[in-house]
């Protein structure tokens, strides 16, 4: 962070006041949305702008990740009452909320931090009118959603279109979602950014690195070793996983799912009655992840749908190929057009499992997996925002 915090606005270095940015989080409950918003805004407040962030409340195994919070750290403040129960109705208690914080910290821009906020965005710029600051909205996830049931997708589809219309900037994680989102939130190109999304930073690489070199000397016995990382929900489809992982798994391989979530029970169902007891884990969240990267041999990722997963660009950065479904319109670009993983249809077992017993087979170069990870570092996204921002708010 050291070359964060040398960095200063211009603004600052002119003797005017910093861009101030206000981001708003449910808690520090576990999420690649929510790990993200937290790096940006550390950096933010390294950088001499002054970045605000507000909380639903203070849960969340993350807590542990930032140890010294307020004392030069993420400076933060929670919405309402900590004695009112509110993780049941998280965002109506942000929507009721949030709008006195905005008024009394008067921000410059609010920053959406992913879909699953929109909704919060949307609510501040119909209760606040002309008074709500402009919103810079990163787009977390995949937009086509088929997952959806099929008449849930006319208002799906209506919603993006309702969001393309009140939201000011709309941010994509990778190049191939900018034609995503102006054709589906029907936004004009002019307000849509492309910023690659800041899952790590440098010094992640090179600890990740190091800790991948460290088990390379460490002997190990036979079989393979497949890692998926992710909460235990439907999107992540880690049933699908456990069923590919059961048509190919020789008598050694092994099978770690790092994470925890609702899908828990039926997931440990699903293990005994295939007879996996032995041979899939898992051990609930987990932080860091160095260790689990390390000892890998691939990270599989069974989702329905996602963004720009932050887990890929972390194994990317430990030097591990990739085993995914085509859950994102991001995915090919990220493994660099099947150079560094292999890509399979949505919702395929059979094509899943055919993949992770032929990932080995890949000609992977490690050094380019690392080189490939550095677009994702919160040193090159953070100023991208920031530029962002700054126009935003002159405009």
């Amino acid at each position: 962070m050291n070359a964060l915090s040398a960095a200063m606005t211009e603004g600052t270095a002119a003797g005017t006041q910093p861009l101030r940015i206000l981001t708003f989080l449910h808690s520090f409950e576990p999420g690649g949305v929510e790990r993200v918003a937290l790096r940006l805004h550390e950096a933010w407040r390294a950088q001499g702008l002054d970045a605000r962030l507000v909380l639903g409340r203070t849960a969340g195994a993350m807590k542990r990740e930032w140890p010294d919070l307020n004392k030069g750290g993420l400076g933060y403040e929670i919405l309402g009452s900590e004695w009112i129960p509110s993780a049941a109705w998280e965002t109506l208690w942000m929507i009721l909320h949030l709008p006195r914080a905005i008024r009394r910290i008067r921000p410059d821009v609010l920053f959406c931090a992913g879909n699953s906020y929109t909704i919060v965005a949307v609510a501040m710029r119909l209760l606040l009118g002309k008074a709500c600051p402009p919103v810079v909205a990163k787009i977390s996830n995949d937009l086509t959603r088929m997952d959806l049931p099929a008449p849930a997708r006319p208002f799906y589809r209506l919603w993006l279109r309702i969001q393309g219309r009140m939201l000011h900037r709309l941010v994509g994680m990778a190049p191939p979602m900018r034609a995503e989102i102006g054709t589906l939130m029907r936004v004009e190109d002019a307000r849509i950014a492309v910023i690659d999304d800041p899952s790590l930073a440098e010094a992640d690489i090179r600890r990740l690195a190091a800790a991948r070199e460290a088990a390379k000397a460490v002997p190990r016995g036979p079989g393979r070793r497949f890692l998926a990382i992710g909460r235990l929900a439907a999107q992540k489809n880690f049933g699908l996983l456990i069923d590919a992982f059961a048509r190919m798994a020789g008598p050694d391989d092994q099978l770690a799912i790092i994470g925890e979530g609702s899908a828990r029970r039926a997931l440990e169902a699903q293990i005994a009655k295939a007879g996996l007891a032995g041979k899939v884990r898992l051990p609930g969240h987990v932080s860091p992840l160095d260790a689990e990267l390390a000892a890998a041999d691939s990270l599989v990722l069974s989702s329905e749908y996602e963004g720009v997963p932050a887990v890929v660009a972390e194994a990317l950065a430990a030097g591990l190929p990739v085993v995914s479904t085509r859950c994102s319109v991001s995915m090919d670009d990220m493994l660099g057009g099947g150079q560094f993983g292999l890509l399979v249809p949505v919702g395929d077992a059979a094509a899943l499992a055919q993949a992770m017993d032929d990932i080995a087979k890949l000609k992977f170069d490690e050094t380019a997996a690392r080189d490939q990870s550095r677009r994702f570092t919160v040193e090159i996204a953070s100023h991208g925002y920031r530029t962002l921002m700054e126009d935003l708010a002159r405009a």
